[in-house]
């Protein structure tokens, strides 16, 4: 992986765990996923319209199934993630999301795509999926029921992630859809679908408009700029590097979710977190 494709995922970290923070304390559901998503396309109408009558990329019906196929991926991945915050803290759904995604994403890419990442790389990854395990707490101390549903939220939510990074990696890589254009289509394909329910609940809109507003601002301008950049790595860069090594922002979320949300278990986070780490330092150097 080049020093570039690292730069442009590090900053994309900071800026994935910024709205997921922002979204974990809006706890609005659907309503504020159609209300950020309504940002995102106002946002980045302008770049979008720029891309499509100065660089004028080939759209045909391939190109279009696959804007298609982010924006359902993408709503199934914001529902999940938002029912996973809505019962669990954002230091275990975080990182058990964002961890699975990347581990299926190596396996879908090395059978799908014929990627054969190093050794080194390979072994960087284990180590940054060991350390999310650990981030998770004691995986020896007993769990109550109810401590496993924000659990099978944040797995689910992980494979939602798997499933949309190769559909978008094949979108950007192999059909040229840009970046920015990819994602913006699928916040506007986004609002399409999910219009309907904003109509219906209004009452739930306005309330997360009255009362999350800048924060749903602040997701509409963070999401995506966090996927365009991870995008943009793709487009010269294989995925099961780039999958691994966005995870550092477990480790910024953690942190993020030990100042300002008073989450626990904090010696096994910091644990984690210094595998995670040595994970991405080993991963660059495969």
């Amino acid at each position: 992986m080049t020093g570039l494709a690292l730069l442009l995922v590090l900053i994309a970290a900071f800026a994935h765990a910024a709205w997921n923070y922002l979204s974990k304390i809006a706890n609005g559901g659907t309503a504020f996923i159609w209300l950020f998503s309504c940002m995102s396309v106002v946002c980045y109408l302008p770049p979008a319209l720029w891309i499509l009558m100065v660089q004028q990329p080939v759209l045909g019906w391939q190109q279009f199934a696959f804007m298609a196929i982010s924006s359902a991926l993408h709503i199934l991945y914001y529902q999940l993630l938002t029912k996973g915050y809505t019962c669990g803290d954002l230091s275990l759904v975080y990182p058990l999301a964002r961890g699975t995604g990347p581990m299926l994403s190596i396996i879908a890419a090395i059978i799908f795509l014929g990627e054969q990442p190093s050794g080194i790389a390979l072994a960087g990854a284990g180590l940054i999926g060991t350390g999310i395990v650990i981030m998770t707490g004691n995986p020896l101390k007993p769990k109550d029921s109810a401590a496993f549903r924000p659990i099978i939220f944040a797995l689910f939510c992980g494979v939602a992630i798997a499933a949309y990074t190769i559909s978008d990696k094949l979108a950007v890589s192999t059909y040229l859809i840009p970046p920015l254009l990819l994602d913006w289509a699928s916040n506007l394909g986004r609002v399409c679908l999910l219009t309907p329910y904003a109509l219906k609940n209004w009452d739930k809109v306005k309330q997360q408009w009255q009362n999350h507003k800048m924060k749903s601002l602040g997701v509409g301008v963070l999401c995506p700029l966090a996927y365009i950049l991870v995008l943009s790595a793709m487009t010269f860069s294989p995925v099961s590097y780039i999958a691994p090594a966005r995870e550092i922002s477990i480790l910024i979320g953690t942190l993020i979710g030990a100042k300002f949300l008073a989450e626990k278990d904090m010696k096994w986070r910091l644990a984690g977190a210094t595998a995670m780490v040595l994970g991405l330092a080993t991963l660059s150097v495969g």
